[in-house]
């Protein structure tokens, strides 16, 4: 069966609340994320700059990038542009796929083993060059951008580039063709692969991808069908979505902490989906559950706080680089949808907008540029 099928991009789609005062004291969430909280993604943020939401239509014939305006005096989320990125969408069951730091964004295009850069001015995204990836290095389902590198995840490899430049600097081959995700940390990427495991890639001193991956051993109860991943420095949290535990803590070391997640689990609650918020605030995009469930924790285990219900169901998450905003991707009634949530400074989660439908079936891949 081929994992990387958009058919198969359902697989995650269709409680009461744990105590987190365990995590009161020891577990303190921040008022705003800082250097720990999160990797740094520099968005400007500029005073009169309006906060924009980018996702994709992953079509397989045509890959576009679709920009969304939010307007909070006016709780809309209005259609700004639909660009084509000249090449080809196809994705499925992967995340990560449409990132955006500072000025600058990046987008896959599966069918067209590329990624495009995007470009920001003032209130107004343009698609910029063209980054193909290696010979032999197809279907890029997932990117990320750390440390001045574009990171690249295939059905074979994963690649990383110097940004903005799009020069090729390191490559790891993949055995496994079911990869999902691609995150970056302070000293190691990892890569979720659906088919039950985690990998570790190596990031030398310069940032770039050297060497070969090491397989993270995750317990019984904690590995099926990995998806989403976030950092918090060096910490790994992740969603082995439709196990017991349904998320979990991975350190550099590669030991493995698993955390319950929302009763009863999958099929009725799977956290697919991964956003890191401030503090020990992880985010998760529950797709059966229809719902974004969240958690706290150390870097040795977690625990589960409670669930926030969506109209739909979730295929990706992000939170903005200043933590004040959330935005999910979801489809309810057949249709693509964008929803965004304001962040207080416990962490909890207010909707504020949701987009209309615009034709497109489902979404794939969310990022914020403020």
């Amino acid at each position: 069966m081929n994992l990387r099928s958009s058919r198969n991009s359902y697989l995650c789609r269709g409680g009461a609340a744990l105590a987190a005062m365990l995590f009161a004291g020891a577990l303190a969430v921040a008022a705003g994320p800082g250097p720990y909280d999160r990797p740094a993604a520099q968005d400007l943020n500029l005073p009169g700059r309006s906060v924009l939401v980018l996702t994709s239509t992953n079509g397989p014939s045509s890959n576009d990038v679709v920009v969304f305006k939010l307007d909070t005096a006016a709780a809309s989320l209005s259609l700004v542009n639909t660009l084509p990125t000249g090449g080809k969408g196809g994705a499925g069951t992967n995340a990560g796929s449409v990132q955006f730091s500072g000025e600058l964004g990046a987008v896959a295009n599966f069918g067209s083993d590329s990624v495009s850069q995007l470009v920001r001015d003032g209130d107004f995204i343009a698609i910029g060059k063209t980054i193909k990836l290696r010979s032999g290095c197809v279907n890029p389902d997932s990117v990320a951008l750390a440390n001045q590198h574009l990171f690249v995840v295939g059905a074979n490899c994963a690649e990383s580039h110097w940004w903005p430049s799009g020069s090729l600097d390191g490559a790891v081959a993949l055995a496994d063709p079911s990869a999902a995700q691609i995150a970056v940390g302070q000293s190691w990427s990892a890569v979720t692969l659906t088919s039950g495991s985690v990998l570790q890639l190596p990031l030398p001193g310069d940032g770039a991808l050297s060497g070969a991956s090491a397989t993270v051993t995750l317990p019984l109860n904690a590995n099926t069908i990995p998806l989403g991943e976030a950092f918090w420095q060096d910490v790994l949290g992740f969603t082995p979505a439709h196990s017991p535990d349904s998320f979990a803590i991975v350190n550099k070391s590669r030991a493995v902490f698993p955390v319950v997640g929302p009763t009863p689990p999958y099929p009725t609650n799977a956290p697919c989906w991964v956003a890191k918020g401030a503090g020990n605030i992880w985010y998760t995009g529950n797709s059966p559950g229809e719902a974004i469930s969240i958690f706290f924790s150390d870097s040795q285990g977690g625990v589960f706080y409670k669930s926030v219900p969506l109209p739909g169901s979730p295929s990706d998450i992000t939170v903005s680089a200043d933590g004040k905003w959330l935005a999910v991707i979801y489809v309810a009634g057949g249709q693509g949808h964008v929803a965004v949530f304001a962040i207080d400074s416990f962490g909890d989660l207010t909707p504020v907008a949701m987009s209309n439908s615009i034709g497109v079936a489902g979404f794939n891949g969310v990022a914020i540029s403020e």
